[in-house]
């Protein structure tokens, strides 16, 4: 439950204990290597016993050479399938990534640019941007309908008010309405 907190002098000999130890595993893998190459070498290099003739060296320098190419065959084919499989690898990464969603968005940061530097750069270069966007657009011939007319001609409302007032105005409502 409750943990002493380690003091810096035991953390530092640990950290060097586990430095020594990784220092001598490593020591370690790097002969088991070197023994391994060496017997690999000795399995399939034998040593080198050149003939005499120069019949016999030619031979010798073919069956060399066929070798070369097959071994050649051999490195080409495991390089492309390691090509593949690590293109393979970085795919998938790539998915689990994308399925985890771990990635974060940048912070954007906000730019102050002018309308034609904006269309400029979404268009390019190839492209001269002008805001004179009203110059672009098509001409449209308005229709007036009569009914718009009379609505707009009723002329002065002063007199349309003295029209209406009075014992004159109403006998005209009245009269329009019959």
């Amino acid at each position: 439950l409750f943990r002493k907190k380690m003091s810096s002098s035991r953390r530092h000999y640990l950290k060097s204990l586990m430095l020594s130890i990784a220092k001598g595993l490593l020591e370690d893998e790097a002969k088991e290597n070197e023994q391994e190459r060496i017997r690999w070498m000795a399995e399939n290099c034998p040593p080198l016993s050149l003939p005499g003739g120069t019949q016999q060296l030619q031979e010798f320098l073919k069956e060399l050479h066929h070798k070369i190419d097959v071994i050649d065959e051999e490195r080409y084919d495991l390089e492309s399938k390691v090509n593949k499989a690590t293109k393979e690898i970085e795919d998938l990464n790539i998915k689990v990534i994308d399925l985890k969603g771990k990635f974060k968005k940048p912070t954007l940061r906000k730019v102050r640019m002018s309308a034609d530097a904006m269309l400029q750069a979404l268009l390019g270069s190839k492209h001269k941007v002008s805001m004179d966007l009203r110059s672009n657009l098509k001409q449209v011939k308005k229709e007036v309908k009569e009914e718009d007319k009379e609505l707009r001609n009723v002329g002065d409302w002063r007199q349309n008010i003295e029209d209406k007032s009075g014992m004159d105005g109403r006998k005209k409502m009245f009269e329009s309405e019959g």
